[in-house]
């Protein structure tokens, strides 16, 4: 697999190869670059179409050495990923899960290298970590994936038993994280809402966990401090007692989601159709 013989290659030479990579990605194939640039342009309407075209190389870049990083993680070491991620204020995931004794529910988005963000987490603080994932369609890139994720103690699990998991290890202190900027499948449960300038449906199962269970909940947010070097930084969304109010917990994620990829709107996933469905009653011809 083609995957794991570029694991085998070290990260620096991984980063030589980036920008034939990219060369390949966005001057050769195009791959879904008309989704990135309606995405951009929708997002940024205040953008002139150059500076969009600038965005989006600069997009196209990052995804490049993103991926080439996530898939060099096989062969990198605990201490390797402890110098290239930095937990910015560990004290208040430390406060919200009671000095780790309870769990807490993190949300997070695609962007900067989310892989990397919670090996950092976990390493630095030495907490279990749950990572909740879709399977993806190509078995083999699934499962490298997995290993990935698993590498270095933590416990990824699938959504579809996420809610049997949680019930019947809820009484565990782990970090439950779900990636969850993900477009849901027509079908599946959803809350729509204003993202980035366009109406967007997001799960509600982060919201749903925390009300049941009465975790907090925390946004990570992964910056990118300079190649191959990012942060996380955390910052509340909600905390218990809960209310009865709906969607509060899902709103608080958009916005910050919002907030932190207008801040570095080059690493977020802009690839993803996550606009390709319009609310339900609207009529109107979407984006491709």
């Amino acid at each position: 697999m083609f995957y794991r013989f570029l694991s085998w290659l070290p990260l620096p030479l991984l980063y030589v190869l980036a920008w034939p990579g990219y060369l390949l990605l966005y001057h050769g194939t195009g791959y879904r670059k008309e989704v990135v640039t309606e995405n951009l342009s929708r997002a940024f309407p205040e953008k002139s179409a150059a500076e969009i075209t600038q965005l989006a190389k600069q997009f196209y870049r990052q995804l490049v050495q993103v991926a080439l990083e996530i898939i060099s993680t096989r062969r990198m070491s605990a201490a390797a990923i402890r110098r290239r991620v930095t937990v910015m204020n560990p004290e208040l995931l430390r406060e919200y899960s009671n000095d780790f004794r309870d769990s807490v529910v993190m949300l997070a988005i695609h962007q900067g290298n989310w892989e990397w963000m919670l090996h950092g987490v976990k390493l630095h603080l030495d907490i279990p970590i749950d990572p909740v994932y879709k399977p993806l369609h190509n078995r083999q890139l699934d499962q490298l994936i997995l290993e990935i994720r698993s590498q270095f103690g933590s416990r990824p699990i699938p959504l579809a038993s996420a809610a049997r998991d949680i019930l019947r290890r809820r009484r565990e202190f782990r970090l439950f994280v779900l990636v969850a900027d993900q477009a849901p499948i027509e079908g599946e449960r959803s809350y729509w809402t204003r993202f980035m300038n366009r109406e967007a449906p997001f799960y509600e199962g982060g919201e749903t966990i925390a009300k049941i269970t009465g975790y907090p909940v925390l946004f990570a947010q992964c910056r990118r401090r300079s190649r191959g070097h990012y942060e996380v930084e955390f910052s509340e969304v909600a905390r218990p007692p809960y209310d009865g109010s709906e969607h509060q917990i899902v709103e608080k994620y958009v916005r910050l989601a919002e907030q932190a990829i207008r801040a570095e709107p080059e690493s977020w996933l802009w690839s993803n159709r996550r606009w390709k469905r319009q609310p339900p009653g609207d009529e109107r011809k979407g984006p491709v």
